[in-house]
């Protein structure tokens, strides 16, 4: 026997199919959304090779050992602050804005490439790698050691959350800040320091709830000028999108295409909507009027399913190997996914303000695609760690 011929024997087979069909799903979708005659095409194309590259590359990280990739987390993550600042500096004509964010780089043949969709798995790598070392070094944790361990998360997150917020991207800058409070939410630290670091964000935003309800003047004058222009459009187009016309055209586009879909939908390729980036953001939306409210369940139903299997790869890491730092994993992905998930389709119903993150797995886009692929497999090598992959002993011939 031997462990590469026996490896499929270990791989998660339910997981790939639930993949197969998100990827139908994506290429069914943007295949109508091009349809529109907004854009050129050729994203179906485009899509079905990131997928294949992606598909290719999960499974190659998948094969690597856990502790291998825990080893060189440190200088990933050094490579993608690199990438980060090198951005920064970066002449337009490899570096051209979009919509006003300066966030990816323009390569011949590679095409667009956004640092930062990497730079949300070296934080869950890294991330992961300190709580599982800090708790080695400080089994019985105590108020003075949980601090201790906020502080290097804070040291190693803030820098890459800065530059991307500089961007600017707060779509990204958000996603980040989930990762970190995720993973200290499920660490051993006191639930009381838990409680105070989630409270902070809660009276914020409850705050914000009520001086936009009860002062609208106010919060229009006062706090909303403080905000960037494009930013600004953004929350005034969610809070009211059929009287901003401009700024909540996307959001209104939206409802009105989902709205139409009704529960059935109009039939796929009978759309008849306008939806401003259909393809890659307002996927869901092109989804709901094809498709309906049967086509939009369909799809969270497949989401679910898929974030399901990676909460039982996490409990069985913990319980198995006692894998921490395998754990941690698990749910910074999770929580990425996730967050993705419910923002994307928030802001496409109207429920949140638009923040240009994708859907996962279903909306256009190649560095997207391709970190979220990678991202499962390291997944994929976590359940390894505990399924034998690892432990095969080539003199005896066996696992064990």
């Amino acid at each position: 026997m031997n462990p590469k011929n026996d490896f499929f024997k270990f791989y998660d087979f339910i997981m790939l199919f639930l993949i197969f069909c998100l990827m139908i799903t994506s290429i069914v979708s943007i295949y109508s959304a091009s349809k529109s005659g907004q854009y050129q095409g050729g994203f179906v194309v485009r899509q079905s090779v990131f997928y294949f590259i992606g598909l290719t590359i999960s499974i190659i990280v998948a094969t690597i050992d856990i502790d291998r990739i825990k080893r060189a987390n440190w200088i990933i993550y050094g490579i993608c602050v690199l990438l980060l600042i090198v951005l920064m500096f970066a002449p337009e004509s490899i570096a051209k804005p979009k919509n006003g964010a300066k966030a990816w780089f323009q390569l011949p043949i590679i095409g667009s490439l956004q640092p930062s969709e990497f730079m949300k798995i070296s934080l869950i790598l890294s991330i992961s790698a300190l709580v599982d070392q800090h708790y080695k070094i400080f089994p019985i944790n105590n108020i003075k050691s949980d601090l201790l361990l906020l502080g290097k998360i804070a040291l190693i997150s803030l820098p890459p959350a800065l530059i991307v917020l500089k961007q600017p991207d707060t779509g990204m800058t958000i996603i980040f800040l989930v990762i970190i409070f995720s993973i200290v939410l499920c660490s051993k630290i006191k639930a009381s320091i838990v409680v105070c670091l989630l409270s902070i964000p809660a009276l914020m935003v409850s705050t914000l709830l009520v001086i936009i309800i009860k002062f609208p003047i106010y919060f229009e004058e006062r706090i909303l000028s403080l905000l960037m222009p494009h930013q600004r459009s953004r929350i005034t187009g969610w809070l009211d999108p059929f009287a901003n016309s401009d700024a909540g055209f996307q959001t209104k586009q939206g409802l009105l295409a989902i709205g139409t879909g009704q529960f059935s939908g109009k039939g796929y390729l009978n759309g008849t909507v306008y939806i401003p980036e259909a393809h890659t953001d307002f996927i869901f939306a092109n989804i709901g009027e094809d498709f309906g409210f049967i086509g939009g369940a369909v799809v969270i139903t497949l989401f679910f399913l898929f974030l399901s299997r990676i909460i039982n790869i996490a409990l069985a890491a913990l319980k198995n190997t006692n894998n921490l730092f395998g754990s941690m994993i698990c749910v910074g992905t999770i929580s990425v996914l996730a967050f993705q998930i419910f923002q994307n389709i928030g802001m496409t119903i109207g429920l949140l303000p638009v923040t240009g993150i994708t859907l996962p797995f279903i909306s256009y886009g190649g560095s997207s695609l391709l970190s979220n692929m990678i991202l499962i497999g390291i997944v994929q090598s976590v359940r390894n760690s505990y399924s034998g992959y690892i432990f095969y002993n080539q003199a005896e011939g066996k696992y064990g």
